[in-house]
């Protein structure tokens, strides 16, 4: 990769990544896990790190939906418990912490044609 297309795809990395950089910036990080120590971190903690690191909720960045679909995935087919009272207070966790807007639709009007 040249030089030029190595620092457009960092910046263009760095810009992706914002988001979730700064959506909790300005709370504490627990070193252990590396979630962010808010309401309802405990139970996420406590019902996702059994299973799996951590690192797969701090990366996902999903929707309020795309987490609930997680969660059935993993009832469906990785042996997931039903979290019961806790499903809403993790579905708000991860949502506040880890989550993305819903799309608006498209970032650009669809390319017209060539005549």
């Amino acid at each position: 990769m040249r030089c030029g297309h190595a620092r457009r795809a960092v910046a263009w990395a760095a810009a992706a990544l914002a988001p979730w950089v700064v959506a909790g910036a300005d709370k504490p990080v627990d070193p252990q896990t590396g979630l962010v120590i808010d309401k309802g971190y405990e139970q996420v903690k406590g019902q996702c790190t059994i299973c799996h690191s951590a690192r797969l909720v701090t990366q996902a960045g999903k929707t309020r939906d795309g987490w609930v679909d997680s969660i059935r995935w993993m009832q469906r087919t990785q042996g997931l418990w039903d979290l019961g009272p806790y499903e809403s207070q993790i579905l708000d966790y991860l949502s506040a912490n880890y989550g993305v807007p819903p799309a608006a639709g498209p970032a650009r009007p669809p390319v017209m044609p060539l005549k």
